[in-house]
C-alpha cells in the first residue's frame, strides 16, 4: 500500500509537535514558583480545592487548600525545585 508523501510528512510533523508539547508541559511542572500566586496554582494541581492562604518562608511556600469534603490540606511548595508535597489534613 502506497501512502501519499504529503500525508506521511503531515503525520511526522504532527507527531513531532505533540511530543514537543508534552516535553514542555512536563518541564513546566518542575519550574520553581516565583510568586505566591504561582505556588497556589502548583498546589491546586496537586490537591483540588479552593486556596485559603499562602504563607512564605525562606525555603518554601505553604498553601492551605479547602477541599470539597470540608478538609483543609496544607501543601508545601519548594522555592528552589518547585517540588510539591502534601502535608496533613485537618477537619
Amino acid at each position: 500500500m502506497k501512502q501519499n508523501p504529503y500525508i506521511r510528512f503531515l503525520i511526522v510533523c504532527l507527531t513531532a509537535i505533540s511530543l514537543s508539547c508534552i516535553t514542555v508541559y512536563a518541564q513546566d511542572s518542575k519550574i520553581a514558583p516565583k510568586t505566591k500566586s504561582e505556588a497556589a496554582k502548583k498546589a491546586q494541581q496537586k490537591v483540588s480545592g479552593r486556596v485559603l492562604k499562602v504563607d512564605q518562608s525562606k525555603n518554601k511556600y505553604r498553601v492551605k487548600v479547602l477541599q470539597k469534603s470540608g478538609r483543609v490540606v496544607s501543601v508545601d511548595v519548594d522555592k528552589k525545585s518547585g517540588k510539591v508535597s502534601k502535608k496533613k489534613k485537618r477537619d
